[in-house]
């Protein structure tokens, strides 16, 4: 369905999002009686990267991040992970990380807060992007919070113009976070003009329902699949959370139902999905094993207490989707 360059020197570069991730050590309590918490880098884009690193993809990044401390920590990580740090540079203005602090109420109920304001990663600007480095990729991703406000919003539109014009497959993640932006018609106008670029279109149902806000939909997947792949692009996927998923592309339609595990948190599994589904998209699998590699890994991460470090590798994906399966079948039907 989608032609990836793997002869390019990278497979991916994300743009947008890194932060830092400080989730609890005490579990199942409310966050304002948490006292133990564990440093992580985080931020969707980020955790995709590592995920697909870890996948045994070459990947770049694209962003900014601050100049301190912390932002040689995430540029270190990054580095140790194998992933290219070259177009990620220090902000000029003192700019900080984004803060996540995560809350573990019980396996079934957490939350985030997060602090967004006059952060490092939005200062991503215009001329940061570089047409030689989108040329190096395989593919692009485009996360939906870098969208949120300028100058970021300006570089990654730019990002995908860009890829476009170069042969470069887009991936287009919605991550909405509600902090940061104005209005939601804002969100509508710039969402829905990145998903228009996009071969690859990912989000939940609240996602598509705010990027539709204007095209008169009826808020089911089948309207929001067919207005999409008839905008352009190959698949869509749209997530229900504990519901599962649903995929859409022109040769059929799948359901996709979540492994069964303990889960631990109600966070990461998105980010789990997306890397384990574009690197199985790029190895050339067929999309419901695609898909299948996608809820795998998702299900690995809500089991886990860490994001970006518990990405698993292409044996430990494969490890656990034998031993799943053979107790509980397969996870992907047709629709």
């Amino acid at each position: 369905m989608i032609r990836f360059d793997l002869t390019r020197p990278l497979h991916m570069i994300p743009v947008g999002r890194v932060a830092i991730d400080l989730n609890p050590e005490d579990y199942n309590r409310p966050l304002e009686e948490s006292e133990h918490f564990t440093k992580y880098v985080g931020g969707s884009p980020a955790n995709i990267a590592v995920g697909l690193a870890r996948l045994g993809n070459r990947v770049g990044f694209l962003a900014r991040v601050s100049d301190d401390a912390f932002g040689r920590y995430v540029t270190q990580y990054f580095e140790k992970e194998g992933i290219d740090v070259s177009h990620i540079r220090p902000c000029r203005h003192g700019e900080k990380l984004g803060l996540t602090f995560t809350e573990i109420k019980s396996p079934t109920e957490s939350s985030i807060l997060m602090y967004r304001e006059g952060v490092a990663d939005l200062q991503l600007e215009p001329e940061d992007v570089d047409e030689a480095y989108i040329r190096k990729t395989a593919c692009l991703l485009i996360s939906g919070t870098s969208l949120c406000i300028s100058p970021s919003r300006e570089a990654a539109l730019k990002t995908g113009l860009l890829a476009r014009k170069n042969g470069v497959p887009i991936v287009f993640d919605a991550d909405y976070r509600a902090y940061t932006w104005k209005s939601f018609d804002e969100i509508a106008v710039y969402t829905s003009l990145a998903a228009s670029m996009a071969d690859i279109i990912m989000g939940s149902r609240e996602e598509f329902d705010l990027m539709e806000r204007f095209l008169g939909l009826d808020g089911s997947d089948e309207k929001s699949a067919e207005h999409w792949l008839g905008q352009g692009a190959k698949i869509c996927v749209i997530k229900h959370g504990k519901e599962g998923s649903r995929a859409y592309a022109e040769d059929g339609a799948y359901l996709v139902k979540p492994f069964p595990v303990h889960a631990l948190k109600g966070f990461g599994g998105g980010d789990g999905y997306a890397s384990a589904f574009l690197h199985s998209l790029m190895e050339g699998m067929s999309l419901p094993d695609a898909l299948e590699r996608g809820s795998a890994s998702a299900a690995m991460l809500v089991a886990s207490h860490a994001c970006s470090r518990d990405m698993p590798t292409q044996e430990a994906l494969e490890a656990f989707i034998r031993e799943k399966k053979a107790e509980h079948g397969s996870v992907v039907s047709p629709l």
